[in-house]
């Protein structure tokens, strides 16, 4: 059964710093590229980064772009994503997913994990 669990999700204040980790288990997770969503109260989901197979490449939504990296560690199954100058409109449930090709669209993505809450205050 493949697993994938979320952590790290807290309140914080505008201009803070968090880092999402996402532990895989149940499949080769260096097969599959990964990527983070999220989704805002009252908004739809929402593409924010992704990396491929190796961590080589990644890409990020232009909202986070310059804010926020992604990486993983094949040798823990887990894949990070850091997040820093945090802004209210990050405010949002975040999401981790596998998928075995290396693309934005959500539906592309295989599995997901349950998400984590993000909170930015003012």
């Amino acid at each position: 059964q493949v697993r994938l669990v979320e952590s790290g999700g807290a309140s914080v204040q505008a201009g803070g710093s968090l880092r999402l980790s996402c532990v895989a288990s149940g499949l080769t997770f260096g097969s599959y590229a990964m990527g983070w969503f999220r989704q805002g109260p009252g908004k739809e989901r929402e593409f924010v980064a992704r990396i491929t197979r190796s961590g080589i490449t990644t890409n990020y939504a232009n909202s986070v772009n310059g804010r926020f990296t992604v990486s993983r560690d094949n040798t823990k199954n887990t894949v990070y994503l850091q997040m820093s100058s945090l802004k209210p409109e990050d405010t949002a449930v975040y999401y981790c997913a596998a998928s075995p090709i290396y693309q934005v669209a959500s539906s592309e993505y295989r599995y997901w994990g349950q998400g984590t809450q993000v909170t930015v205050s003012p």
